[in-house]
């Protein structure tokens, strides 16, 4: 009788800063033809000084077998994964930027403007889990470009790090992937609804062929981003 293989699990790295308040942020959505960009950012528990801040011992998120970048999980793992960050992190935000304003500022502003908005919120959520503990220290962000982020508490410029592939490097920075994830993909399903002539609810609006088949046949939404190339001949409509 053969020995099924087992599944080697990668394990990510809790922190880059270890006794530290600090968030890992990731986006969603920067391909995609239609929808908003969404972005997350979470905090997660850890030692201080040998004190638990927060849930660290038998937190199911800390060996949570899935916890990694949500581009390589099943729908069905990052819906599962979801609420459990929700509930075992120390704080979290989501926030999201619409394509009219993805077309004002370009793609990689709003991506950045995003993860801004939802730092700041896991800044508030933090201050009114933990009054009497720190506020946020240090910020890792996924991928290579990242702005300048000021404390909506503080007035003071946040540390950051930028990290490439970071969402399967760090726990919080995955985590904040499957949340900014799930968010975008609640959203298209919801628009799906209203358009469902577009396929959103299957191709979440990434430029795939029905998409765009669709585009040509029945112009664009409100909720198109009129700075993409929406199709290969854009004389079409």
């Amino acid at each position: 009788m053969k020995k099924q293989a087992e599944k080697t699990v990668q394990r990510l790295s809790p922190y880059f800063v270890e006794g530290a308040f600090e968030v890992g942020t990731d986006e969603a959505g920067r391909g995609p033809l239609a929808g908003p960009v969404v972005a997350a950012a979470v905090i997660l528990p850890f030692y201080r000084d040998g004190k638990e801040i927060g849930e660290v011992k038998g937190n199911p998120l800390f060996e949570h077998p899935h916890l990694t970048d949500s581009k390589r999980l099943t729908e069905k793992q990052r819906e599962e994964l979801r609420p459990l960050i929700m509930q075992h992190s120390l704080a979290y935000g989501i926030a999201r930027v619409e394509a009219d304003e993805i077309d004002r500022i370009n793609i990689l502003n709003a991506s950045i403007f995003a993860m801004h908005k939802a730092i700041a919120e896991a800044e508030r959520m933090l201050a009114g889990r933990h009054q009497n503990e720190s506020l946020v220290e240090s910020i890792i962000s996924d991928g290579n470009k990242f702005h300048s982020y000021t404390s909506v508490l503080t007035g003071m410029i946040i540390p950051h790090k930028t990290i490439v592939k970071g969402d399967a490097k760090y726990m919080s920075i995955a985590a904040a992937s499957i949340l900014a994830k799930t968010e975008r993909d609640h959203i298209m399903d919801s628009l799906s609804e209203i358009y469902p002539q577009y396929g959103w609810k299957k191709n979440k609006a990434y430029p795939t062929k029905d998409h765009r088949d669709a585009i040509a046949k029945y112009g664009p939404t409100p909720y198109h981003r009129m700075s993409f190339r929406l199709l290969p001949d854009p004389t079409l409509f």
